[in-house]
C-alpha cells in the first residue's frame, strides 16, 4: 500500500568509547566540527546500516525469494559492481542492452548480452531507449530496497536512470562537543618472520586507536509521499525502516563501535502528504539537553530529553518509536 501521508522525523543515538564514524582523510578521527568541536555522522554512514540491518534480516528470503520481485535485495553493498546490477535488470526485462566488456572489465556481463549479440561478435556501449530506461528504473525500485528508498545514480554505463528516494536523512550531529581521543594499542603478534628477527622474538605490532568518550548524536529525516509513489516504497517499507533505524546498531558491534545505541526515535505523522507544519518548527520540539550540575557527559542518564508535546500543530501527530 502506497504512502498517503508525509513524514518528519529525529532520530537519538549515542556512542561510548568508540567511534562512530572515522573521516579517512584525518587518519580515522572521528568526525568533528572544526569550528565548534561537535561530532558528526554523516548520513551515508546511517544509510549504511540501514542497508546492512535490512540485508541482515531478509537474508533466508533473498536465497529462497518467492516467485516474482525479490522486493528487499539492497544494490549498494560491498563489493558490489554496480554496473552488473543493472545488467540483471535488462536481463530481467529482455532488453535489448549490449555493454563493451573491454571497457567495464566485466565478463560476466557479456555473459549476460543477448545470444545474437554474442554470435556476432560485436562488442560495444549502448544505453537504452528512454522506454526502456524507465522499465529498467521501475525493476530496480521494485527489487532494491534502498533504491526506491533512498534513491540511486544508475546511469553510469548500463541505463538503468536516476531515482529520487523518499526517504533523506542529515549528517548527524553531537547535541554538545566531543572529544576524539587517541590510543596505543599493542597486538602481542607480528605478520612477517622478518619482523620477529628485528625485534628479537618479541613480537610486539603496536597501533592506534581513536574514540569519542561518550556523545549524543541527532539526526533529522525525511519521508516524502509523493517520491514514494514514484519508486513503489509502501507502508510495509516504511515500517522496516522504523525498525531499522531501532535496532541497526545492535548488529552493528565492531571493535570500534562496541556501544552504540538509538536512544529515541520521534516521528511526526501529517495527516496529508504536503505537510501540516515546517520540518524545521517540528524538530524544534525534540531538545536533548544536559542535566543541571554535568559538564561532562558519560552516560545516557546525564541528559534529559525535552518533548514539547503542548500545542502540537493541527494535523500533525508524534509518534515515539523508541
Amino acid at each position: 500500500m502506497s504512502l498517503t501521508n508525509r513524514y518528519d522525523f529525529v532520530l537519538l543515538f549515542d556512542v561510548k568509547d568508540g567511534n562512530p564514524n572515522g573521516d579517512p582523510d584525518a587518519g580515522n578521527l572521528p568526525r568533528l566540527d572544526a569550528e565548534t568541536g561537535h561530532g558528526l555522522v554523516t548520513d551515508v554512514s546511517l544509510k549504511r546500516k540501514v542497508r546492512n540491518f535490512v540485508a541482515l534480516t531478509h537474508d533466508q528470503e533473498q536465497r529462497e525469494p518467492t516467485p516474482g520481485e525479490k522486493r528487499f535485495e539492497i544494490y549498494v553493498r560491498e563489493k558490489a559492481i554496480l554496473n552488473l546490477q543493472h545488467q540483471r535488470a535488462y536481463s530481467a526485462l529482455k532488453l535489448d542492452e549490449v555493454v563493451s566488456v573491454a571497457e567495464f572489465a566485466l565478463a560476466p556481463v557479456q555473459e549476460l548480452a543477448p545470444e545474437k549479440e554474442k554470435a556476432s561478435g560485436k562488442d560495444k556501449k549502448r544505453k537504452g531507449s528512454g522506454e526502456d530506461v524507465n522499465k529498467a528504473r521501475d525493476w530496480m525500485c521494485q527489487n532494491f530496497f534502498d533504491v526506491r528508498t533512498f534513491g540511486a545514480v544508475m546511469s553510469t554505463g548500463i541505463n538503468c536512470g536516476q531515482v529520487r528516494g523518499p526517504v533523506q536523512l542529515t549528517f548527524a550531529r553531537s547535541v554538545d562537543p566531543v572529544i576524539a581521543q587517541e590510543h596505543s594499542i599493542t597486538r602481542m603478534a607480528v605478520a612477517t618472520e622478518a619482523e620477529a628477527e628485528k625485534q628479537d622474538g618479541d613480537n610486539r605490532t603496536m597501533g592506534r586507536k581513536h574514540t569519542v568518550p561518550y556523545g549524543l548524536y541527532v539526526a533529522h529525516g525525511f519521508v516524502s509521499s509523493f517520491l514514494a509513489k514514484q519508486t513503489g516504497f509502501s507502508e510495509d517499507d516504511l515500517q522496516l525502516l522504523w525498525q531499522a533505524l531501532q535496532q541497526m546498531f545492535e548488529h552493528d558491534r565492531s571493535a570500534a563501535r562496541g556501544e552504540m545505541s538509538t536512544r529515541g526515535l520521534y516521528v511526526f505523522k501529517h495527516d496529508s502528504e504536503l505537510g501540516n507544519a515546517p520540518a524545521h518548527a517540528l524538530f524544534e520540539r525534540i531538545q536533548p539537553k544536559l542535566k543541571e550540575g554535568v559538564t561532562a557527559p558519560r552516560v545516557f542518564s546525564d541528559y534529559e530529553v525535552i518533548v514539547d508535546e503542548a500545542n502540537m500543530p493541527m494535523g500533525v501527530t508524534l509518534l515515539r518509536m523508541a
